[in-house]
């Protein structure tokens, strides 16, 4: 086992790194200033797009990248120590073509679009021509378990018509989303996990509605978690992606790596915090001594390192897992990691804003919306008890195969110790 990152890696990473102190960090101020006013800072974003592209940091996050496709063919755990970068800034993933929920759109696409659908879809997306959002959360239902969505899905002729009510549809109101995943259930009910299909809705098909922008703990993303209305919403039936009834399987394939890459930018915001939280402490006084001679603080500071290196760790076991085995194979290791990642990045920001003191909470440092960021994440693809029922399933079924292989550890029939009666 090899915990060093191979050497076209940590050149990429060199790269990356340069990319972002150069053009991002000095955009920063510019893109929060705009976005403030609920303006998505739209030319910022292509003019950067456009130089990343040009110098080759494009698409890293696809492992199925094909030759004749824009971009550089990594590994989920060659990629990364690359989202990691990328995650300091909450916006900076969309500048390599990176950012959620385009990337888990572009796999899903890659898995199972038809020659048509690609030409329209997917091969605008891999250029950073188009945005696309994914619609499988519902208000009236409890989503965190998919049989439930309720969003109907009708054939009519040579026409789908789709009923229903969406909401946290992140990025539809990306002035460049063109097109809505939309997972919903078919008219034929007989099995719960075979009725469900996925279709490909163009934003301006008629019937749908944006009817807000959800704010997450009080703060409005620029681009949207939307609640979205479909109102008898018709596209043709070449829009099916996949197999009618095979929207539940899709939707599973699409949460892990989308699940993982979440998980690895927590690791890039917490080692920011981490950052700035030593500075912090070394440059502000209390009492007459720096906060970092607080033995507390220091307890702070040891934890989150400790604590985010032990993530990372499983994050990229998970990442080779689905590397060599696939995701299905990674279904417990990403549930693991999803939700140590949740945990880590809330624990790790509370403690930064705390060093910070009353600065932390505005938004003046980015530690606020981190924290909130972070406690979203025990939300966003599957609620943490979600996550935690499927760990504790995996190591009972572990333990029903080994059946009585643990009674040797018992030893009931012990003979009282000789000098137990002398003790009394």
């Amino acid at each position: 086992m090899n915990f060093e990152y191979p050497p076209h890696v940590v050149q990429l990473q060199q790269r990356l790194q340069a990319f972002y102190d150069n053009y991002l960090l000095p955009a920063n101020i510019q893109w929060h200033h705009q976005a403030e006013q609920g303006i998505y800072p739209l030319e910022l974003i292509n003019d950067l797009k456009a130089l990343a592209k040009d110098e080759g940091l494009w698409n890293l996050f696809l492992p199925a990248l094909r030759s004749d496709e824009p971009g550089t063919r990594l590994s989920n755990l060659e990629y990364a120590p690359l989202s990691e970068i990328m995650g300091r800034l909450p916006w900076a993933a969309e500048v390599f073509n990176c950012n959620a929920p385009d990337s888990g759109n572009m796999e899903l696409l890659h898995l199972a679009a038809s020659p048509e659908q690609y030409q329209r879809w997917l091969k605008p997306l891999l250029e950073g021509d188009i945005r696309s959002c994914f619609a499988m959360t519902e208000p009236d239902v409890a989503s965190s378990d998919a049989t439930n969505i309720a969003t109907r899905i009708e054939r009519d002729g040579e026409q789908y018509v789709i009923n229903g009510r969406k909401w946290f549809t992140t990025g539809a109101l990306h002035p460049n989303c063109k097109l809505m995943i939309v997972l919903g259930r078919n008219a034929d009910e007989s099995s719960s996990h075979q009725n469900h299909s996925m279709i490909l809705v163009p934003m301006d098909t008629p019937g749908v509605q944006i009817v807000r922008n959800v704010p997450l703990m009080h703060h409005y993303a620029v681009e949207g978690h939307c609640e979205v209305l479909l109102s008898n919403v018709r596209v043709p039936l070449d829009h099916l992606l996949g197999k009618e009834g095979g929207g539940f399987s899709l939707a599973q394939a699409r949460l892990g790596p989308g699940r993982i890459h979440h998980c690895m930018r927590t690791i890039g915001q917490c080692e920011l915090a981490l950052e700035l939280m030593c500075t912090r402490a070394l440059e502000r006084k209390a009492f007459g001594r720096h906060l970092a001679d607080f033995s507390n603080v220091r307890d702070w500071i040891a934890e989150s390192r400790v604590e985010i290196d032990q993530a990372r760790l499983l994050v990229l076991r998970a990442a080779d897992t689905i590397d060599r085995l696939g995701n299905n194979s990674a279904r417990v290791d990403v549930s693991a990691i999803k939700l140590v990642a949740a945990r880590l990045q809330t624990r790790v920001l509370d403690r930064a804003i705390q060093v910070f003191g009353a600065m932390g909470m505005t938004a003046d440092t980015p530690l606020a919306f981190l924290w909130t960021w972070g406690r979203a994440l025990h939300f966003i693809d599957g609620p943490d008890e979600v996550h935690l029922r499927t760990v504790a399933k995996d190591e009972l079924d572990k333990a029903k195969t080994r059946g009585a292989a643990c009674a040797a550890y018992f030893t009931p029939n012990l003979p009282s110790h000789p000098l137990a009666g002398d003790q009394q």
